[in-house]
Order: structure tokens, then sequence, then C-alpha cells
């Protein structure tokens, strides 16, 4: 069984479970990298993707396309979100590609309470990216 399996296996448990903070499904996806994709409930629109890099978790939340910007406001939107990241917990953006990304690394050593508060807290905060870059934003 890989890393990545055994972390199916228990996440797909913890986000079933009643008593939780929040419910969540798990689906792997497969590829040249292995990932699991985690679907936090009321906000399935804005998946959250897991893979392993060396002895770190990573996790990454797709926010938009670059071309979705509007080309006049894009110094406006890369100055909000330098200011929104210190205030967003776990949480940073970045681009990969040509998509805007939130994301949070931890160590794959870290107990699954904190992948679980990582999880959830990197689903809020995308969320809350998502209501913040709107403006910036040509609609779909």
């Amino acid at each position: 069984m890989s890393v990545i399996d055994e972390y199916f296996e228990v996440l797909s448990e913890a986000g079933r479970r009643e008593d939780a903070d929040f419910q969540f499904s798990v689906t792997p996806i497969q590829g040249e990298v292995e990932v699991l994709q985690v679907t936090v409930r009321g906000r399935e629109r804005l998946p959250i993707y897991m893979s392993i890099s060396g002895s770190q978790l990573l996790c990454v939340a797709h926010l938009f396309p670059d071309e979705r910007v509007r080309a006049e406001l894009r110094s406006e939107m890369m100055e909000a979100m330098l200011l929104m990241n210190i205030p967003m917990p776990l949480s940073s953006f970045a681009k990969m590609g040509d998509l805007y990304v939130v994301f949070g690394a931890m160590a794959t050593e870290s107990p699954v309470e904190d992948i679980l508060l990582e999880l959830n807290t990197l689903s809020e905060n995308s969320i809350e990216a998502m209501n913040s870059m709107a403006r910036f934003l040509s609609p779909l």
C-alpha cells in the first residue's frame, strides 16, 4: 500500500464521522503524481487536491484561471492577494501554470488532527479568497 493510499483510508474514515467538525469525501486521482481530491460538504465548488512531495503534504485549491482576471485590475488584485496572505492562517496564494491557487503544506508526519485542521482551514480560506477576489474577475 502506498503512502497516498494510507492517507486515503485515514481521511475517508475521518470524513464520514458524524461527530467531526466537518464532513468531506475523498477521491483518489490516478496520474503521474498520485493525488487525493478532498471535497468538503457545503463547499463542493472548491475541492482540495492533496499530494505528497518529499516529506511534505501539499494541499491546493484551484481558484480561477488567469484568463478570468480583468487586465486593468491585475496589479490591484496582486496587491490584495499579498495583503491577504498573512491574515489567512495555514494558507497562501500562488500561481500554478495559468491557475491562481490557495495552498497549505505540512509534514507527512503530522497528526491526523492537524491534517484535518489544514483541510478545513484551506477550504474555508478558499471560499473567502474567491469572495474577496470576485471584483477582479470577469464574469463566467
